[in-house]
């Protein structure tokens, strides 16, 4: 976790990184999802974030929340979960026109897209208001209640 979070400081995508490591870029998705890495791989981290091997080994063992605030961790997932919607909503677009493509092509004169979209519609207007917040029946407060009622005391 530790790599992503240098790899993050500055601004690089992980193609940068595997470029200018000449690491494979799996090798740095499986590095940063917390699997170990060889010890060449880690040499060529070290060399391309200018710090020494040894403080990344030592980063890299230590626990990934230690790397991360909870505050951190909190926005990190909140981010992933905004990717994931924007690419919900442009497979949502593209397979959508793809529909209304079809049908016009094939039956014209009944346009059956319609149910598609407003099936799926409905499926992403749902993850929208759940990532973006906008009415959230279980946040962080219900979860809190919940876990403090199930303790039988107060966090």
């Amino acid at each position: 976790m530790m790599v992503r979070k240098l790899r993050l400081k500055r601004a690089w995508s992980q193609e940068q990184l595997a470029q200018f490591s000449g690491l494979n870029i799996r090798t740095i998705q499986r590095i940063e999802r917390g699997q170990k890495a060889g010890l060449e791989s880690l040499k060529s981290l070290a060399a391309v974030f200018e710090i020494e091997l040894d403080e990344l080994l030592e980063k890299e063992n230590m626990n990934s929340a230690d790397n991360y605030s909870a505050e951190e961790s909190r926005i990190i997932d909140h981010v992933r979960d905004i990717k994931g919607f924007y690419s919900h909503l442009i497979n949502y677009t593209l397979v959508i026109l793809a529909l209304f493509l079809v049908n016009f092509l094939t039956s014209p004169g009944y346009y059956w897209a319609w149910w598609a979209a407003f099936g799926w519609g409905v499926g992403l207007i749902s993850h929208g208001i759940s990532v973006f917040e906008v009415y959230n029946f279980f946040g962080a407060d219900w979860e809190k209640k919940q876990i403090e009622k199930r303790l039988g005391k107060k966090l």
